[in-house]
């Protein structure tokens, strides 16, 4: 049968046709026998039909699938041989498969049949009246044995993922079939409660991923409509988990949380099926989340992973975690240009790295929450991905668009709609508070449990899912079908992300086999190993730093309120990436209350100090280095727990530059080491940049948000800090600045206006001559693209001073004061007279405040509204009372002296509001952050303007030193 394929020229001078469906490592065998997915497609084309008959599917799937029928005819008669025995309906089971089977087949060709589809189209070969028709005639003419050889011909490489999609899937599918006619009774007994529900109907496979050459987790149907959920794995964890769930029930009144009943065979084993079923009133949603909470105490402490919207069904008032695979998961850092961060490695082994927790997946086009609490339905995905349009026509061609996300079971419901996490923060940390308690007071016992799982196997997350997903749906393009060399060159992505990763490295051949097979790969260890073990069951040996088991020992061990509160704030940080969009509005107001005594310079000073050693507090060290985590907004459209970046505005620069500033004001040697231990980094950054400048790019020459920024913090803290070393780093970062550069965005924040600004203040400040050129290069540039404002960056309202009309002009007059020349003043007023919008609010970066900083002709009104205000219980600097207290002092400054005690008012009123109750960020709910805009270290900085401002330059307007 080998001859009933002939080989057409591919890249490969002889041998038989399959041959070039085999890579370069294949090809290099001494012995080369023909591979059984050969065999069965010369088997399917030798006893395929002459010409196909019959209708052709409506629907373009199945039309797909139809073509190749021969092939899954062979697989489907497999599995009805083994579905013949027991008490399964072998009819019904084997047209699931085929039904299965064949969406999978029309997936793999589906590029493939879509160009030849357009290649007869154009050649004029297809008939019918209509576009249908001559879709249908094609379908039915490919079905042919004749066309179905010539197709494997010129796409072998297709023919090895058909051939290789069936063999496999009937042969999973089999041994699926066997086990269970060989576990009937127990399973009946042990997931059925003993009633026997009835012929198997069906076998639903492709729920989980396909791991080991096509085993999947899958659903089983019975008659009577019970099911049981199959797992091609130990189920040894699963078993050890519902002990360590019943545990911790005896150990927190009333917690009650359910885990799954499981049937564990040797490498295999079988659940019960968790039905998703709503709340019936609010009582059940706050003990879900009670439950929740403690469930994540636990999962934290056994170093759970991967416990993402499709591993949790919601059960009434019950979170039921049905995937424990990933306990005991191990660190696999990921080496950065930079170094290692020690905050990301606090972030790697906190509650946020089990992706329980709210997660955000960034794309072009949004964001979409992923996590165990998230989940949401209907919402679009944040990219573009393949899709069709023409469907069922002679013009169906790809095209990418934004799907919607259809969500899982994960989410309680009241009625019909799914309830919202973060409104539960409170239920959650009690249940963690609870739960964390109960295994700190009793580690000794938990520990001893623990050891019974020494040896269960655990599954390893080597890298996310949709890399492995994403290279096997590219490399189903036709132009990598025709030679397995060019489908090889798709898999290199790998090895290019895995350049600098030793580990991951020696990933790579099992990766590529998996891949090959059309498997996402999968690695295995157990918690008492460093050794891991590939799909095939090769052995990796000593791969990881340290076995799972010891490290989640020490973790217990090290448990302590401390501990508790530092992944409490994670908690709030992350339910709080939920509330909303990044709003840059001022919100809520809070009461007039005076402060006790007036705002004297030392009383600022010590509120000052008060939140830097906050700061302190904070902060994580190690390899030389500090750095926080932060609740930060991405693009500025989307909140995230991140470690923080370099950046002024949220970045450990901006937290610096008020270390810094503080410990200049105070001689307190502590502020200016932590300072200096928070830049550290910079030069690994800027060696980064300079080998990577397309990255520079990305992170723009902008103020706030760019390198101008960090060349600004640069600047000020060598003369602060009276460093030499940091004061060296300054000309590579202001060339950097200099190519980061985007000639289409203009605006303060991240564009020209704000890298004007910068370069003004570091030529001040430290009288570098490329940092004056630049700035004069950044003026001439707005000028230029004056008639292009509105700028419209960031897709934020377009009259604001971070964003907007408004910074643009102001930078431009900035400059014009330096004595550039007159034009560049007239420009800046031109951009700056345009009407505030209406329904302006108070904030500095698109409201009242920035408005009035930028304009020495603001109107009375103007001055009047900030300085009658009523104060805000957001601080920040961006969009707080803060922002608003610093155009009040440039008011002042001015000679405005009703302005000026104004300022003096409310920070009297701040300093009694934080006495009260402390400080609150700009961020959602307030949560606490170290950054300059929105966190902390703005708030410290602000205190130190309305004490010391003959000291403390604006950083909000970018000013050098006084």
């Amino acid at each position: 049968m080998s001859q009933a394929i002939s080989h057409r020229d591919n890249g490969i001078n002889s041998g038989p046709w399959w041959t070039g469906a085999l890579t370069a490592a294949e090809r290099r065998w001494t012995v080369q026998g023909r591979p059984r997915w050969a065999e069965l497609i010369d088997q399917a084309v030798a006893t395929g039909p002459v010409s196909a008959e019959g209708a052709v599917p409506s629907d373009w799937p199945d039309a797909f699938a139809w073509v190749f029928r021969p092939l899954a005819r062979i697989a489907r008669e497999r599995v009805t041989e083994a579905a013949s025995a027991g008490k399964i309906d072998a009819h019904a089971v084997a047209a699931a498969f085929d039904r299965q089977l064949g969406k999978r087949l029309a997936g793999l060709a589906a590029r493939t049949l879509v160009l030849e589809l357009n290649v007869e189209r154009v050649s004029g070969r297809l008939t019918g009246a209509t576009a249908e028709q001559r879709f249908a005639d094609f379908i039915r003419s490919q079905a042919s044995s004749e066309r179905l050889t010539a197709l494997f011909a010129e796409y072998p490489v297709l023919a090895r993922l058909l051939g290789q999609a069936c063999q496999f899937g009937a042969d999973a599918q089999v041994e699926l079939i066997e086990r269970f006619i060989a576990d009937r009774d127990l399973i009946v007994a042990r997931l059925l409660g003993g009633a026997d529900p009835g012929d198997l109907v069906e076998i639903k496979v492709g729920t989980g991923d396909s791991h080991q050459r096509g085993r999947s987790v899958a659903i089983l149907h019975f008659a009577n409509g019970r099911k049981v959920v199959y797992k091609p794995r130990s189920l040894d964890l699963h078993r050890h988990f519902s002990g360590l769930v019943s545990w911790l029930n005896s150990k927190v009144l009333g917690l009650g949380l359910r885990s799954v009943d499981s049937l564990a065979r040797q490498g295999y084993g079988w659940l019960e099926f968790v039905e998703h079923r709503p709340c019936a009133q609010v009582a059940e949603v706050d003990r879900f989340y009670r439950r929740q909470g403690a469930l994540l105490a636990l999962l934290y402490a056994v170093d759970g992973a991967d416990i993402h919207y499709e591993n949790l069904v919601a059960c009434g008032d019950q979170p039921v975690l049905v995937d424990v695979e990933t306990l005991f998961h191990p660190m696999l850092e990921q080496p950065t240009a930079t170094g290692p961060d020690p905050a990301a490695r606090v972030l790697a082994s906190s509650v946020h790295r089990m992706a329980l927790l709210p997660q955000m997946l960034l794309g072009e086009y949004g964001a979409v929450d992923v996590s165990g609490l998230g989940g949401d339905k209907g919402v679009q995905y944040p990219n573009e991905t393949v899709a069709w349009d023409g469907v069922g026509t002679d013009v169906m061609r790809l095209v990418r668009r934004r799907g919607e996300f259809q969500g899982a079971s994960n989410r309680p419901r009241l009625g019909d709609i799914d309830v919202e996490p973060s409104e539960y923060r409170a239920a959650m940390l009690g249940g963690f508070r609870e739960g964390y308690d109960a295994i700190v007071r009793h580690r000794s016992e938990l520990i001893g449990l623990l050891t019974a799982c020494t040896n269960d196997e655990i599954r390893i997350v080597a890298r996310p899912s949709q890399v492995y997903a994403t290279l096997l749906d590219e490399s189903t393009h036709p132009d990598v079908l025709r030679d397995a060399v060019q489908r090889e060159r798709v898999f290199d992505a790998l090895t290019i992300d895995s350049a600098c990763d030793l580990a991951r490295q020696r990933l790579i051949p099992s990766e590529l086999n998996d891949l090959w097979a059309g498997d996402l790969p999968m690695f295995t260890s157990k918690p008492g190993s460093r050794d891991l073990w590939a799909a095939d069951g090769e052995c990796l040996p000593d791969l990881l730093e340290g076995p799972g088991l010891a490290t989640v020992v020490l973790k217990i061990a090290a448990m302590d309120e401390v501990d508790r509160y530092d992944q409490e704030w994670l908690i709030s940080a992350a339910l709080a990436t939920r509330a909303r969009p990044v709003d840059h509005r001022t919100g809520e107001t809070r009461p007039r209350a005076g402060s006790s005594a007036i705002p004297d310079p030392q009383r600022l000073l010590s509120a000052a100090c008060g939140i830097a050693d906050e700061i302190g507090a904070r902060a994580m060290h190690g390899d030389g280095r500090a750095n926080w985590l932060g609740l930060e907004p991405i693009i500025d459209k989307h909140w995230a727990v991140l470690p923080m970046g370099a950046g002024l505005a949220h970045g450990y620069c901006g937290v610096a530059l008020f270390l810094a500033q503080l410990a200049d004001l105070t001689g307190v040697q502590r502020y200016a080491e932590l300072a200096r231990d928070a830049v550290r980094p910079v030069p690994r950054l800027i060696d980064q940049l300079i080998t990577e400048p397309e990255l520079g790019v990305t992170i723009g020459c902008g103020g706030p948000h760019g390198l101008g920024g960090i060349s600004y913090a640069i600047a000020r803290l060598g003369n602060l800090l009276d460093d030499p070393e940091i004061r060296s780093w300054l000309p590579a970062v202001v060339d950097l600045t200099r190519a980061a550069t985007d000639d289409e965005l203009a605006c303060f924040a991240a564009g020209s206006a704000g890298g004007l600004a910068a370069m003004l203040a570091v030529h001040t400040e430290t009288g570098l001559p490329s940092a004056g050129r630049l700035a004069w290069d950044f003026a001439d540039r707005l000028v230029e693209q004056a008639h292009t404002v509105p700028c419209t960056c960031l897709d934020v309202p377009t009259a604001g001073f971070a964003h907007g009309h408004t910074g643009i002009g102001w930078a431009l007059q900035r400059f014009a004061a330096t004595g550039a020349g007159d034009h560049y003043y007239e420009v800046g007023q031109a951009i700056l007279d345009v009407e505030v919008p209406d329904g302006t609010d108070l904030s500095w970066c698109g409201g009242l405040s920035g408005f009035t900083m930028a304009r020495r002709d603001a109107p009375e009104e103007w001055s009047r509204t900030l300085a009658e205000h009523q104060p805000l219980r957001d601080m920040s600097l961006c969009h707080g009372e803060l922002g608003v207290t610093e155009a009040l002092m440039v008011l002042g400054e001015r000679g405005n002296y009703e302005a000026a005690a104004a300022a003096t008012r409310h920070a009297g009123l701040l300093l009694g509001a934080i006495d009260r109750g402390g400080v609150r960020c700009g961020t959602p709910h307030g949560v606490v952050s170290a950054g300059l805009l929105n966190g902390l270290a703005g708030i410290g900085y602000g205190l130190l303007r309305l004490g010391f401002a003959s000291r403390v330059p604006s950083v909000l307007l970018l000013e050098p030193a006084r």
